[in-house]
């Protein structure tokens, strides 16, 4: 007798989907770190390499960071997990 086919759990299928755009998040990131390493060295005259470092350190991970917290919220209410945290509130509100 043939088997049906496997259904993905929610959590799972989320788990691929936040990494899937956390890899383009990444390379976002690593796009505005140059530009932001490129504009730093423009603007200077004898740019420090420690400059450059720090700069592409902390614009990269700011935005990777900060990119990363907005997914997770966005494929958190998504997915419904919020729902039941929300429930005696959303329930009031309905009313």
């Amino acid at each position: 007798m043939p088997e049906p086919d496997h259904v993905p759990s929610p959590r799972n299928s989320a788990f691929r989907f936040f990494w899937r755009i956390f890899r383009l998040l990444a390379l976002l990131s690593i796009v505005i770190a140059g530009i932001a390493v490129v504009l730093v060295a423009r603007g200077d005259p004898a740019p420090h390499t420690n400059m450059l470092i720090a700069t592409a350190l902390g614009i990269g991970l700011t935005v990777l960071v900060g990119t990363g917290l907005v997914t997770l919220a966005f494929i958190s209410s998504s997915s419904g997990h919020d729902d039941v945290a929300a429930g005696p509130q959303k329930k009031k509100d309905e009313e």
